[in-house]
């Protein structure tokens, strides 16, 4: 099972989604609340991240392996707290839960960026925190346009898993990705994740939070390698 980052789709693993089918793998595709092909989710509609893990505990009927990515990465660990998931393959999943108040008050205050007064300043904000300053701007009309398509499902999203206090995990069988220039706050989750779990951490050389788009081919291999 495949699981989007926020503001994305299941498109997003357009290039993942067949090497796991020539290694044996059946790739099943999931559109999260409000995405992709999922029903659009109106402004002023409550929606909760926990909305998603239950979708995801719903579709996981046999024993299965799921790949995530920043905000599919948090709802797929969650859902592994109760389904039948024999692996969890996930780069930089957004756990911020398990982040201390004190001992990580200097990564949570970076944090504060992520906000705006109109939706399009949300918007701005959020891509601009995750994948650097400008960011927003270099990204083509057509993916500006399906954020804002998104931009809600996108907000309420982000606005509850911040309210998550998840701090312990079982010993799951995970094995974690992040990127070199991943933000701080999150490389601190994966350290903090790895710590309490026992999972491994692969650190990309010269990726970001984007590493799955933007170092698609080195993340992808190491997804298979891990998997298997």
């Amino acid at each position: 099972m495949l699981l989007h980052s926020s503001g994305m789709s299941s498109r997003q693993f357009s290039r993942l989604a067949p090497k796991l089918v020539e290694a044996g793998y059946q790739a099943v595709l999931v559109d999260l609340t409000g995405h992709g092909k999922s029903p659009p989710l109106a402004e002023g509609t409550p929606m909760s991240w926990r909305d998603d893990v239950a979708k995801v505990i719903a579709l996981i009927t046999e024993p299965m392996k799921i790949v995530g990515h920043s905000y599919g990465g948090l709802v797929g660990l969650h859902a592994a707290l109760v389904a039948p998931v024999t692996k969890l393959v996930l780069y930089d999943p957004v756990a911020f839960g398990i982040l201390d108040p004190v001992a990580d008050a200097d990564v949570l205050a970076t944090l504060s960026t992520l906000g705006g007064a109109t939706t399009e300043a949300w918007l701005v904000a959020f891509v601009d925190y995750w994948g650097g300053a400008g960011a927003w701007n270099g990204l083509r009309d057509n993916a500006r346009d399906e954020f804002r398509r998104v931009a809600w499902a996108v907000r309420e999203g982000v606005a509850t898993l911040m309210a998550d206090q998840t701090k312990m995990y079982p010993k799951l069988p995970l094995a974690l990705l992040t990127g070199e220039l991943t933000p701080i706050a999150e490389q601190r989750v994966v350290e903090r994740l790895a710590a309490v779990t026992g999972a491994s951490i692969t650190r990309i050389a010269g990726a970001g939070h984007m590493g799955p788009l933007s170092h698609a081919d080195v993340v992808n291999a190491r997804v298979l390698e891990l998997l298997q």
